[in-house]
């Protein structure tokens, strides 16, 4: 008799190997042209004393952690693809890059600013729960959190690189809990930004 104890594997559970293979064909497809920056503004001006930032799911460094940085701030971008992480380091060898499981993060220190854009997503909702413990354990007083979610509770399969590709969300109301639960308030939600390529976005503060 054969017993086989490996997880099931799922397209939720497939994420970081598919990045992994296709980390130079994400970091091309990657635009550069920073839609993103009205709402990484928000954030910053949102941060307290302490400028430093954690990218979580940071991939290839462009182009938000390029912004981040050449605004002056402190990067510590994490990442679970090896090869996205070793992109960073030879792109910004003066700034801090680690190869990790976001779910699994555990640093030692505390940021003025976290931010999972287009990454916490991919997370099963589970996953997505224990997530805030994380951001919370990561967090000085007074930082800034910005996330993007789905529009509302639920599964979604999208594509890259022609690998089905994971996504979830939970409901809003979720998360404003997570986050007060926390120790987050939440500062700006915006459910399909139209001026931000269609994202949902959370901005939220460390109390």
């Amino acid at each position: 008799m054969i017993l086989n104890t490996r997880p099931m594997q799922t397209p939720a559970n497939k994420i970081i190997d598919l990045y992994e293979r296709h980390a130079g064909a994400w970091d091309s497809d990657r635009g550069k042209s920073l839609f993103e920056k009205p709402w990484l503004d928000r954030f910053r001006a949102a941060m307290g004393c302490d400028t430093s930032i954690l990218d979580i799911g940071c991939g290839s460094g462009e182009p938000i952690a390029r912004y981040f940085i050449e605004t002056g701030h402190a990067v510590t971008g994490v990442d679970s693809s090896a090869s996205l992480i070793r992109t960073c380091g030879e792109r910004f060898a003066d700034q801090t890059w680690i190869v990790a499981d976001m779910r699994r993060l555990s640093l030692g220190r505390c940021f003025g600013g976290l931010i999972a854009w287009d990454s916490f997503f991919h997370l099963s909702p589970d996953d997505q729960r224990g997530m805030f413990p994380v951001f919370k354990a990561h967090a000085k007083p007074g930082a800034a959190l910005l996330f993007t979610s789905g529009p509302d509770q639920g599964e979604a399969i999208g594509s890259f690189q022609g690998e089905p590709l994971y996504h979830a969300s939970l409901a809003a109301s979720e998360y404003e809990t997570l986050l007060a639960e926390n120790g987050f308030e939440t500062l700006a939600h915006v459910v399909e930004d139209r001026t931000c390529g269609g994202h949902t976005v959370w901005l939220a503060r460390s109390t």
